[in-house]
């Protein structure tokens, strides 16, 4: 035990946006509860990578009496959590696969001149990105929707407004690792090279992390792609539609969304 630099984490400030994890190398930090939380002092180096990346300024360097920071506990830290995340528990079918994330494409139903209304538009399976591989073939030059999953529950004409048309993945970046997301999309992004990229998310601050690790994959991968965050109100509704700065160029700025 040492008096060393540590991140501090200011709780009532804290809104639970998720931009601290992703610019967390070392795993330090996680959305527990809705709130950011320091998990281990041995995974903190201190040198304070997240600090400029909180919107809320909740996060500060401060010096205190810690453990050591342990560049060794960090790397097994961060070999059980990327090796815990991505594989779905397995489901036992006749087959000897899971059904769920069987890879399928579908005809959306549709009329000559539109969707049919009411009916479902979507055109392929599986859904959720934990359950999508970058390189289905549903993704590839698709206009992608990335959706949080409480969106369609608000949005009574989502098939129709939305979805038709588009390839779809969906998450909740409090329920489950927004670090795997970012990776997961940069994958995505480089394999698939969709043709627009849009991103549905409700307007409470955890789903704030969604758009942040979208934009940041995106501009690390495909920085000259379209993009749009449409923000969907609790009782429905368009709360914000935004088309984020430096489309080209290099990662796009980071923006309250």
């Amino acid at each position: 035990m040492a008096t060393r630099e540590i991140i501090q984490i200011d709780e009532e400030r804290c809104d639970g946006c998720g931009e601290c994890v992703i610019a967390c190398a070392e795993g330090a930090i996680q959305i527990i509860d809705g709130k950011a939380r320091l998990v281990s002092d041995v995974y903190c180096d201190g040198l304070g990578a997240c600090v400029g990346e909180c919107p809320q300024g909740a996060l500060t360097v401060v010096k205190r009496d810690a453990p050591d920071f342990d560049e060794v506990a960090v790397k097994q830290h961060l070999t059980r959590h990327a090796g815990a995340k991505p594989s779905p528990l397995p489901c036992p079918t006749a087959g000897g696969g899971c059904p769920s994330s069987a890879m399928r494409t579908m005809a959306p139903a549709e009329s000559d001149a539109a969707p049919i209304p009411g009916s479902s538009q979507l055109g392929h399976w599986p859904v959720q990105l934990m359950l999508v591989p970058p390189h289905a073939p549903f993704l590839q030059g698709a206009d992608l929707l990335i959706c949080a999953d409480c969106v369609p529950f608000v949005v009574p004409d989502f098939h129709s407004r939305y979805l038709s048309g588009r390839a779809v993945v969906v998450g909740c970046p409090k329920l489950d690792d927004l670090t795997h997301y970012y990776e997961k999309f940069k994958a995505i992004f480089a394999q698939a090279r969709p043709e627009s990229v849009t991103v549905l998310r409700m307007e409470v601050p955890c789903c704030g992390g969604l758009a942040g690790a979208v934009m940041r994959a995106r501009g690390e991968t495909i920085p000259e792609t379209p993009m749009q965050v449409h923000t969907i109100g609790i009782q429905g509704g368009l709360r914000e539609e935004t088309i984020p700065p430096g489309m080209m160029g290099g990662p796009p700025p980071r923006i309250d969304v």
